[in-house]
């Protein structure tokens, strides 16, 4: 699929930044259009990594901030991440929208971020914003989360599965959007979300399998 094909379901100003870098969508991005993406439909993505999971995140999430729909809460496991896709998506749309992130204060609502556009924040800080009852949540009307799978993770598991209950008691007519290259039980979860599930697996790199032994690998 062309990105010229969808031209008239998302703003100008938008299709105007990704035109410079993108002329066909990748087949997992297609796959999600044709799912429901720019509909306001729940999804699941599970592709390989580098296969274009954070533009499907980007081209809904940006089409509500610039329609006038609301705010996108983009959630990562790691502060280290969470500054990397601060640097990733300021530099693509800085001139576009206000883009905050947020994983200090834990004891803090933030309240500055009724101001920005797209908030980059770990699950952790978010737990810690819903129940400080961070105003500004109400504009929410997109919540992505990368590495949904984390959510069996032991650690960080459990925060992530309340948070993401919360957030749909709390917001009722928000938009999830799970991303992940690594889930076991996709349609599972994709039930649990009532989200539409996507699975490719294209990637940019063919990957070969091998085994290692005695200084050689043979592949398979």
């Amino acid at each position: 699929m062309k990105l010229s094909e969808i031209k008239k379901d998302i703003p100008k100003d938008l299709y105007d930044v990704l035109k410079k870098d993108i002329e066909e969508l990748r087949p997992a991005q297609e796959k999600a259009l044709k799912k429901g993406l720019l509909k306001g439909k729940n999804l699941l993505i599970c592709t390989p990594t580098a296969s274009g999971k954070t533009l499907i995140a980007e081209l809904v999430g940006l089409k509500s901030i610039i329609e006038g729909k609301g705010k996108i809460i983009y959630i990562v496991p790691l502060k280290a991440l969470a500054s990397e896709k601060f640097k990733d998506f300021k530099k693509r749309y800085g001139k576009l929208i206000k883009i905050a992130m947020s994983i200090g204060d834990f004891d803090s609502s933030d309240s500055y971020l009724i101001d920005y556009d797209l908030i980059i924040t770990t699950s952790e800080k978010l737990d810690s914003l819903t129940r400080h009852h961070a105003p500004w949540l109400k504009y929410v009307k997109v919540v992505v989360i990368d590495e949904i799978h984390l959510l069996n993770d032991p650690g960080r598991g459990p925060t992530l599965e309340i948070l993401i209950t919360m957030l749909r008691e709390l917001l009722k007519d928000v938009q999830i959007l799970g991303l992940s290259a690594t889930i076991g039980n996709p349609e599972e979860l994709s039930q649990w979300l009532d989200a539409g599930l996507v699975v490719d697996n294209w990637r940019p790199v063919k990957l070969h399998k091998g085994i290692y032994y005695k200084g050689k690998v043979e592949f398979d």
